[in-house]
């Protein structure tokens, strides 16, 4: 029996070590359905999705949610250490290791000290192993100690430093897009002053911050809990407010770039798809549609008036309908997952600026636009898919 409980610890070790191994020094993403992680992350955020749902304030839901992407990060890496300590007391209690310092035989809680004491280096000498089997697994132990401190020193700051060059260009999307940001307005203010050329050069950059949010949100899923800096923004409405706008210039917008663009919806449509992937987030048509058919006349009219000709006619409603199909799937799933409002494709009424606005003061609404006053909102716009 001491020895199938010195197995089972020795493979608990393997199991944890495995999976720290997979969720921090692999830099690919790992599609084993039995981990560690992924029973961490779906045993805490569906509780905690659940509270969120039940709160009424959006302000107080978002600054609820904020917490969990973080305070899971610790949790997660507390629930490591602890399966390391627990799994080495396992292997000394199978091995009878005798200890020095005892008047009576060690129990199981006595075991999980030393093991404790041993993999955070403490150094106390008050319980010591004796036998040669009880000094090796000591001395592994300490190594694995040290080898989770250093891990835990370089992932903080390889996370934070991520999540840092997510938030720029959402950030930048504030003045372009509108905030929440929107298609429509992306592409309104760039074509106020003869400006469509630099939405090429907007496109390019999105093109790039595509690719790294796929390759470090596959890498570190738990950046995807990681919400912005403000309630109205997020780095899934951004990339969906993106992806609208590429599928509109890759219909038909006069003096923008459609290859820019088909390359930028190519890079975000294969972001949000992987990303969906990895929380199991099957592909869901909406309840209820962003951009109904009876809202296409009010776009083209708006853009229209704003100087903007889009492509007319049965054939640009197709394409539009099938680019969207593409993508809107994901971007739902995920949305319904965790929690992050999309975009409305035209906003309905004047809207601040988050540069606007301060903790003193506010700085007067623009005017509002052609797009704001010709469409209202939709059901979608600031509020959670069911």
């Amino acid at each position: 029996m001491r020895i199938l409980i010195a197995l089972a610890g020795a493979g608990f070790i393997l199991l944890v070590a495995l999976d720290a191994f997979e969720t921090i020094v692999l830099p690919r993403r790992v599609t084993r359905r039995f981990r560690v992680t992924r029973i961490f992350y779906q045993s805490t955020w569906r509780p905690c999705a659940a509270i969120a749902r039940r709160m009424r304030g959006k302000k107080r839901r978002e600054s609820f949610l904020s917490f969990f992407g973080p305070l899971s990060l610790l949790a997660l890496l507390t629930v490591w250490a602890f399966g390391l300590i627990v799994g080495f007391s396992m292997m000394h209690w199978g091995l009878n290791s005798r200890l020095s310092g005892l008047d009576a035989a060690p129990g199981f809680l006595t075991y999980l000290y030393m093991s404790g004491e041993t993999f955070f280096t403490l150094g106390f000498g008050d319980i010591t192993p004796v036998g040669t089997g009880g000094r090796m697994a000591t001395v592994m132990e300490a190594g694995f100690g040290f080898g989770f401190l250093a891990i835990v020193i370089g992932y903080l700051p390889v996370l934070y430093q991520a999540f840092s060059r997510r938030e720029v260009n959402i950030s930048l999307l504030d003045a372009r897009a509108g905030t929440p940001p929107s298609a429509a307005e992306l592409l309104r203010r760039h074509s106020e002053g003869d400006n469509m050329a630099e939405l090429g050069q907007l496109l390019g950059d999105w093109e790039r911050w595509a690719a790294e949010l796929m390759e470090s949100h596959l890498s570190y899923p738990v950046l995807c809990w990681f919400r912005s800096q403000h309630d109205n923004q997020s780095w899934l409405a951004s990339l969906t407010t993106v992806l609208d706008a590429c599928a509109l210039v890759i219909v038909g917008v006069g003096g923008a770039s459609a290859r820019q663009a088909q390359l930028t919806f190519a890079m975000a449509r294969h972001a949000v798809v992987d990303l969906a992937q990895i929380f199991d987030a099957s592909p869901q048509e909406p309840t209820v549609d962003r951009f109904p058919p009876t809202e296409m006349a009010r776009l083209r009219e708006a853009l229209a008036t704003a100087g903007i000709p889009l492509r007319d006619g049965p054939e640009a409603d197709r394409r539009l309908a099938e680019l969207r199909h593409m993508y809107e799937p994901y971007v739902n799933s995920l949305s319904r997952y965790l929690m992050m409002p999309l975009p409305a494709w035209i906003l309905s009424t004047a809207t601040t600026d988050n540069w606007r606005t301060s903790a003193w003061e506010q700085v007067p609404r623009a005017v509002p636009s052609p797009l704001q006053r010709c469409s209202r909102a939709t059901a979608l716009t600031g509020e959670y898919l069911d």
